[in-house]
C-alpha cells in the first residue's frame, strides 16, 4: 500500500515549477550574452573600425565549435550518457569562460592579425565560439530537463515559459546594451554585466542539481526506466526518422529568419527607419518582450487543445508577410517598424511553442538528448552561416556612401529573410502531412 501511495517529486507542482524557474533563469542569463553585441554593429564600426563582414565573421563564430567540430552533437551524447547535472554544469562553465574572453577582447584595442583576422575580432570570435558551445549545450540540457520533470503534465506550457524567460534576456540585451555602453563610455560594460549574471546563473543551476538528485531518490526502483547506454545505433534510429528531419529543417529555416535578423535589426532601424542609435535597440526588443506572454499562452493551447502542426504553419506564414513588408521601400517610419516587430513577436511565439514539445512525440525519451543536440546542430548551421551571408551582402551590394557618411540598404537582406520564411512554411506543411501518415500526435493535446 505504501508503494502505491508514494509519489515522485515531479508530481508536486511546487517542485516541478521551482525547477523550471531555476533553469529558466540560467538560460535568461545566457541569452543576454548571446545577443549583447547585436546592437553594437555601428558602434563597433565607429570605435574599432569593424566592417560588416568582420561583424558577420564574429557572429559566424557561434558555429565554429558547435557545427564544424560537431561538438554540439557530442554534447547531446554526453547528456544522454552522463545526465543533466554534469552536462549542464559543464555548459555553465563554458559560458563563463567564453564570455570572459569576449569581454577581454572588446575591452581594449589590439594590433596585428591572427589567421588573417584582426586580433581583436579573432579573440572576440573565439570567446563567442566557446560561449556558444556552452549556451547550446545548456539549451538541449534544459529542454530535456523540462521534458523529464513535466512528462504527463504541462510540458508545452513549461517549455513555452522557459523560452519566454530566455527571450527576456534577449530583449534586455537589445534595449540596454547601447545605453549601458554610452553611460560607462565602454562597449565592454554590458558584457561585464552579463558575465556577473552568468555566475549567478550557474549558482541557480546548482540548485537544480540538488533537486534533480531528490527526484531520482523519489522514483521507485520498479518505476525507473531501464535506459540503455548510448550507442551509435541511437543516432541511426534518429536520423532515419523523417518526422525528425522535418522538425530539424523547420527549426533551421525558421530561426535563420529570426535570430540573424535580430543581429542586424538595430542597424536596420538606424539606416532604414532613421531611429536614433540610443533608441534603435528598443524596437527589436519588442520581439522578445512579446514572446514572454505569448509563447506560454500558445504552449498552453497546445497542451490542452493540440493542433501543434497547425500552429507551426501559421507562424511560418506570418514570417513571410512580415519580412516582405520590411523589404518594401515604403513607410520608412519608426511606428511601422514597431508594428511589424509586434507581429514578428507573435510568429516567433507560435512556432517554438509547438516545435520543441513535439520532439518527444517523435523520439523516445532515452534518445531525446541526442535528438535535441542534432536539431540544435542543424539549427546552428543557419545561425552561423546566415549572419556571415548578410554581412557579406551588406558589404558587397548594400553599402551607400553619402558624403562622409556610410549607410546600408537593407532591401536585399530582407528579401533573403523572406525566402527563408517561404521554405519554413513548405516544411511545416510537409510536417503536418507526415503527422497525418505516421500519427505522431502533433495535432493531439499533451495533457493526458
Amino acid at each position: 500500500m505504501t508503494k502505491t501511495l508514494q509519489k515522485k517529486l515531479n508530481d508536486s507542482p511546487v517542485a516541478r515549477w521551482t525547477v523550471l524557474i531555476v533553469v529558466a533563469f540560467t538560460m535568461f542569463c545566457g541569452y543576454f550574452i548571446t545577443d549583447v553585441m547585436a546592437p553594437l554593429m555601428d558602434l563597433l564600426k565607429d570605435e574599432f573600425s569593424w566592417t560588416p563582414t568582420e561583424y558577420g565573421i564574429f557572429n559566424m563564430a557561434y558555429g565554429w565549435l558547435n557545427v564544424f567540430l560537431f561538438m554540439l552533437i557530442f554534447s547531446g551524447m554526453i547528456l544522454d550518457k552522463l545526465g543533466a547535472r554534469i552536462t549542464g554544469t559543464g555548459a555553465c562553465l563554458l559560458m563563463i569562460i567564453g564570455c570572459g574572453l569576449k569581454y577581454y577582447a572588446v575591452s581594449q584595442p589590439f594590433d596585428g592579425e591572427v589567421f588573417g583576422l584582426r586580433t581583436q575580432v579573432f579573440y572576440a570570435s573565439i570567446g563567442f565560439a566557446i560561449f556558444a558551445l556552452g549556451i547550446e549545450s545548456a539549451g538541449i540540457t534544459v529542454t530535456k530537463v523540462i521534458a523529464r520533470w513535466f512528462k504527463g503534465h504541462e510540458m508545452a506550457l513549461a517549455m513555452g515559459i522557459q523560452v519566454a524567460v530566455a527571450r527576456l534576456g534577449t530583449a534586455l540585451a537589445m534595449s540596454t546594451t547601447i545605453p549601458l555602453a554610452k553611460h560607462f563610455s565602454s562597449l565592454s560594460a554590458p558584457i561585464l554585466l552579463g558575465l556577473g549574471a552568468l555566475c549567478i546563473g550557474m549558482i541557480a543551476y546548482l540548485v537544480f542539481c540538488v533537486m534533480d538528485r531528490r527526484l531520482d531518490a523519489s522514483i521507485l526502483e520498479s518505476e525507473k526506466e531501464k535506459e540503455e547506454p548510448f550507442r551509435l545505433k541511437d543516432i541511426k534510429f534518429i536520423i532515419a526518422n523523417k518526422g525528425f528531419w522535418l522538425i530539424a529543417m523547420l527549426c533551421v529555416l525558421f530561426y535563420s529568419a529570426v535570430f540573424p535578423f535580430l543581429k542586424y535589426a538595430t542597424s536596420l532601424m538606424i539606416n532604414k527607419y532613421n531611429v536614433a542609435p540610443e533608441l534603435a535597440g528598443n524596437i527589436p526588443a519588442i520581439l522578445p518582450f512579446g514572446t514572454i506572454l505569448l509563447t506560454p499562452l500558445f504552449g498552453g493551447v497546445y497542451d490542452k487543445k493540440g493542433k501543434g502542426a497547425t500552429i507551426m504553419i501559421i507562424g511560418a506564414a506570418m514570417l513571410i508577410v512580415i519580412h516582405a513588408l520590411f523589404s518594401l521601400p515604403v513607410l520608412n517610419v519608426w511606428w511601422f517598424a514597431a508594428c511589424l516587430m509586434v507581429l514578428l513577436g507573435i510568429a516567433f511565439s507560435l512556432v517554438p511553442s509547438a516545435m520543441w514539445p513535439s520532439v518527444p512525440k517523435i523520439i523516445p525519451e532515452n534518445k531525446l538528448g541526442t535528438a535535441y543536440a542534432l536539431i540544435f546542430w542543424v539549427q546552428n548551421i543557419g545561425l552561423s552561416l546566415v549572419p556571415l551571408l548578410i554581412g557579406w551582402v551588406l558589404d558587397k551590394y548594400c553599402t551607400v556612401t553619402e558624403g562622409d557618411a556610410t549607410r546600408y540598404d537593407y532591401t536585399l537582406p530582407m528579401i533573403i529573410f523572406t525566402g527563408f520564411g517561404i521554405l519554413a512554411l513548405l516544411t511545416a506543411l510537409l510536417l503536418k502531412r507526415e503527422d497525418g501518415i505516421k500519427d505522431y500526435g502533433l495535432e493531439k493535446p499533451n495533457i493526458k
